[in-house]
């Protein structure tokens, strides 16, 4: 079986844009999506990014635009200007890291959390919400909240975002697959041909 390592970050609307695509292919391929959240906050300092509030305003601008466009192309809810955002990821990315632990579905749970932010106006820093998303995707909580507050689910968080960083991963969403990175959710044609060849 083929296998997709799939880096992610739980604020980022780029994710929750290809996340829906990336799980049609999962299912259609009959591809393993190895679900690793990451922290770009770590990552971006190491490797040229910025966060969002030190981009230069054009750069600002046009990503609004993009997003616009990314919207309607998708047919996905949206807001530009989440309540929100940006939000810390921490418990929400030890929270989907349990869930494969435990035997749940984590790339669900994910794009869950993901819809969460961009399209439902909750909080994903707020433990109460998180257990919340968890319960409507048809997760055990109990299980869940057990784990996710293992010290070594905190610890694999930061593994993740190790192996990210010397695999080459830059930004979120990234793809790996047999070595070759396909980074951004307008890659995912790309990653879906070379899955089919």
């Amino acid at each position: 079986m083929k296998s997709v390592t799939y880096y992610l970050s739980l604020i980022s609307p780029w994710t929750y844009l290809g996340s829906g695509i990336l799980s049609r292919l999962a299912r259609e391929q009959g591809v393993e999506i190895k679900v690793r959240p990451v922290d770009l906050g770590k990552i971006f300092p190491q490797t040229g990014g910025l966060p969002l509030p030190k981009r230069a305003p054009a750069r600002q601008a046009y990503r609004l635009q993009e997003l616009e466009r990314w919207r309607e192309a998708r047919g996905l809810p949206l807001n530009l200007h989440p309540r929100y955002f940006p939000a810390p990821q921490e418990k929400a990315s030890h929270l989907v890291i349990a869930a494969e632990q435990v035997g749940g579905d984590p790339l669900k749970l994910a794009h869950a959390l993901l819809r969460a932010v961009w399209a439902e106006e909750r909080d994903i820093s707020d433990p109460e919400t998180l257990y919340k998303v968890a319960e409507e995707c048809g997760e055990d909580v109990a299980s869940l909240r057990e784990r996710a507050d293992d010290p070594g689910v905190g610890r694999l968080y930061e593994s993740y975002t190790d192996e990210a960083l010397a695999a080459g991963v830059f930004g979120a969403p990234t793809y790996l697959l047999d070595g070759e990175l396909f980074w951004g959710q307008d890659r995912l044609d790309f990653l879906e041909a070379r899955l089919r060849s």
